[in-house]
């Protein structure tokens, strides 16, 4: 019973102070589930649970709280309890917020508080791409390769879709 309520108390958290989308999520999930306090998964696992929850139809987060539910409990309900944590903070800001922001959109103060919030995201974004460069990610010089081509490829706005088959291609082709 304990294991339910650590991951749904762990989901809750990263729901509720995960702002600006799943990537931004992602140094927060990392913190709760491959870190300390609980150390349910190795960064190899976590690697492949972002890969995984990113080709799989749905938000990051949502796909990543719904997989190490179920990897950690081992049952349907671990994973249900992390995806309702995860998903219920958002949800409950998002009724507050929408309440009184048709009333308060045009006030300066809210105006700023958002402005504020922006380079908080970033930042976010940017962790979580810096921790998934990792030795566990770039076996040897073919997967440094690959990375800086799609890096090059992403910076020339080709769409990400073909990026992604093209990673896939290229992965099957060299290994």
């Amino acid at each position: 019973m304990q294991l339910y309520l650590d991951l749904f108390v762990s989901f809750f958290k990263i729901g509720l102070f995960g702002f600006g989308g799943g990537y931004a999520m992602l140094p927060l999930i990392k913190h709760e589930v491959v870190n300390a306090p609980h150390q349910w998964l190795s960064m190899i696992d976590f690697t492949d649970i972002v890969a995984i929850s990113q080709i799989t139809p749905g938000p990051v987060a949502v796909n990543m709280a719904t997989y190490v539910g179920y990897s950690v409990s081992g049952s349907v309900f671990g994973s249900l309890l992390a995806t309702i944590g995860v998903c219920l903070p958002p949800l409950l800001i998002m009724l507050i917020i929408s309440k009184f922001y048709l009333k308060f959109r045009k006030n300066k103060y809210v105006e700023m508080a958002f402005s504020a919030l922006r380079p908080g995201i970033i930042g976010l974004i940017a962790a979580a791409a810096i921790s998934l460069m990792s030795p566990h990610n770039f076996i040897d010089r073919t997967s440094i390769v690959i990375f800086a081509v799609i890096f090059i490829a992403s910076l020339l706005k080709i769409h990400p879709i073909k990026l992604i088959i093209l990673s896939g291609v290229a992965g099957l082709i060299l290994y």
